[in-house]
């Protein structure tokens, strides 16, 4: 006889005795269980006892259905159990029926991760997203780069991926206002959104958070010197159009490309972030490093060496052409008059 039709069966057997499964069933109800590994099943959503029952018997959690379906009623009456919530469990090996059913009355199902890393567009957040099978639902516009906080989110199987973007875009609403709030006196910048779009420039320029203070200083000193940024990351984002990474060196023509993103030509910063920066370089724009850098350049050890003066910058630019010469393929990045 199939799952279906004993479930059919048991139900009568229950209805007419009252949940009776009497000595042996409790004892059966409360005795470890077959499953011999931990084992993750999805409880669809509005599935009632039988349904949950059968899941549970074809993965193995439970050895009788029906035995489930009676101990449930059994248990309803003496108070524990209500309503099983669905989602996706995570039952460990040799878990009881009363066990089960206590765990799905309190809902502890399976807290997922996604982590949003630092410094990429909406655009790549939302690629990520959608490799997400655990999660529901497709997304509309793609949120503006900027608007999506860099940070580890815990959700639900079943979850919709709009309301994790939503969650999402909270947190950076929150996270740049209480930047903003706590900045220092005397920035030369006047919004939290130019905050935000230096704040994205620093996530790009540097994955040493050690020197994210400092370099949001140097970008600070030449907006408050009058100076080009000349940050190679925005150039970049200007060829790709946003889309991500540029795949090869770039050139001294590229510094050319006209657009409102390239700091190579224009002055001040662009028009808007080009990533999503996370909270350490949120903060490294409103309380920079205090000094008097204007320039940097890669050192060939993923940091970055830096320089009061021109000419003291173009030797640290020529060293790095050096190494670069010694490491076929090798590219670096600049900050330069």
């Amino acid at each position: 006889m199939g799952w279906g039709l004993r479930i059919i069966a048991g139900a009568l057997v229950v209805a007419g005795a009252t949940a009776g499964v009497g000595v042996w069933g409790v004892m059966r109800v409360m005795a470890p269980g077959p499953l011999e590994q931990p084992e993750s099943v999805v409880i669809p959503r509005g599935s009632g006892i039988e349904a949950i029952a059968i899941t549970l018997g074809d993965a193995g959690v439970i050895d009788s259905p029906l035995l489930f379906v009676a101990g449930s009623k059994l248990m309803g009456l003496m108070g524990p159990v209500r309503d099983l919530k669905a989602g996706e469990y995570l039952f460990p090996a040799g878990i009881s029926m009363e066990a089960v059913l206590e765990q799905m009355r309190q809902g502890r199902t399976v807290v997922r991760r996604f982590t949003v890393p630092e410094g990429l567009t909406s655009a790549q957040v939302v690629a990520l997203l959608d490799k997400e099978p655990a999660l529901t639902g497709e997304l509309g516009k793609v949120p503006r780069n900027g608007a999506l906080l860099p940070e580890t989110y815990h959700y639900a199987y079943g979850d919709s991926r709009a309301s994790l973007v939503e969650r999402m875009q909270t947190a950076m609403t929150q996270a740049l206002a209480e930047a903003w709030k706590g900045r220092e006196d005397g920035l030369p910048i006047e919004t939290a959104e130019q905050a935000l779009t230096l704040a994205s420039i620093v996530e790009k320029e540097t994955g040493v958070a050690a020197e994210r203070a400092r370099v949001a200083g140097v970008f600070l000193n030449r907006l408050e010197a009058g100076m080009k940024l000349q940050s190679d990351p925005t150039v970049i984002y200007a060829l790709t159009d946003g889309s991500g990474e540029l795949g090869r060196t770039l050139t001294r023509n590229d510094w050319k490309f006209e657009s409102p993103y390239n700091t190579y030509q224009i002055n001040g910063l662009p028009p808007g972030p080009i990533a999503n920066p996370g909270k350490a370089s949120l903060l490294a724009v409103v309380k920079p490093e205090k000094h008097d850098f204007l320039y940097f350049v890669a050192d060939g050890t993923g940091g970055h060496v830096f320089a009061r003066t021109l000419p003291d910058h173009n030797r640290n630019v020529a060293r790095w052409r050096e190494l670069q010469q010694s490491r076929p393929g090798g590219h670096g990045e600049t900050s330069s008059d």
